[in-house]
């Protein structure tokens, strides 16, 4: 099956699908010519979709997605710079929930939006793991206390640096400050051996908390969580990942008990400027 085909009526030879192709696989060879693939375009093109988005025409048609599948940029959408601002310094780290579940579907549709996150290549490693059951993510969260107390008992430099010590103390008397008491736990899971997921999967993560709240929802980074999933067996062997996977990232998810009625203020950026 060829790699895309021109639809000639349509087509303007403007060139602009040469110039936007991240790897350079799309050829014009005169002005007058219509673009067509490089002799190794097969090979390397990384089904990125950017061709098909950037046509205003709509005349390149790709063998992974036609123009017709996605949706056209809805520009009365698209953000102000003083709306941009606010939507991203909007966002909470949300540690206290309400009792109600969210809905599976409701966070499958997150995860819906998070998907659209960048990876390098457009390799796209990222899986997900929903703990969904409260009791579920307690037990979890046991787990990590267990890990923290090993780490104590040790005397093992991060529980010092984090005051674990303080988190098990809390843990012990019901109070948990490991996964917040959260109704539900997000985990981004991909090959260990991949080089680009734990990038892939911290963005992947991060779109997914932005996109929170579009859904009433709130989230928080499971750090603690995410550190003994890297490091303690007895976690590793709970969250039973695919074989040569591994957690690069928790959110802690649920609907948020109270809303934030300001945006708080933060240090300047560190910028440092050459050329």
């Amino acid at each position: 099956m060829e790699l895309f085909r021109i639809d000639q009526e349509k087509c303007k030879r403007d060139g602009i699908c040469v110039a936007s192709c991240p790897l350079k696989i799309i050829e014009q060879k005169d002005p007058e010519a219509t673009p067509s693939p490089t002799w190794e375009a097969a090979e390397l093109c990384i089904r990125c979709g950017h061709c098909v988005a950037v046509c205003p025409h709509g005349a390149l048609v790709h063998s992974a997605m036609d123009p017709a599948q996605c949706p056209p940029v809805r520009k009365e959408w698209l953000l102000s710079p003083e709306q941009a601002e606010h939507f991203l310094r909007y966002r909470r780290s949300i540690r206290v929930y309400r009792e109600k579940p969210v809905d599976r579907e409701t966070l499958a549709h997150l995860i819906d939006m998070a998907r659209y996150s960048p990876s390098g290549h457009n390799l796209q490693p990222v899986s997900w793991l929903v703990i969904y059951e409260k009791a579920e993510v307690r037990r979890m969260a046991g787990l990590v206390a267990d890990w923290m107390r090993t780490l104590c008992r040790e005397q093992n430099p991060l529980a010092l640096t984090f005051h674990m010590d303080r988190i098990v103390a809390f843990w012990d008397s019901g109070v948990d400050n490991i996964c917040r008491s959260a109704p539900h736990l997000i985990i981004a899971h991909a090959p260990k051996e991949e080089r680009s997921a734990p990038a892939a999967c911290t963005l992947a993560l991060g779109y997914l908390e932005l996109a929170a709240p579009s859904l009433d929802l709130g989230a928080c980074w499971a750090g603690f969580f995410q550190a003994a999933a890297q490091f303690w067996p007895p976690l590793q062997e709970a969250l039973q990942l695919p074989q040569g996977h591994s957690s690069f990232g928790a959110m802690m998810v649920g609907y948020p008990k109270f809303h934030y009625q300001r945006l708080p203020l933060r240090n300047p950026a560190m910028i440092t400027w050459k050329g």
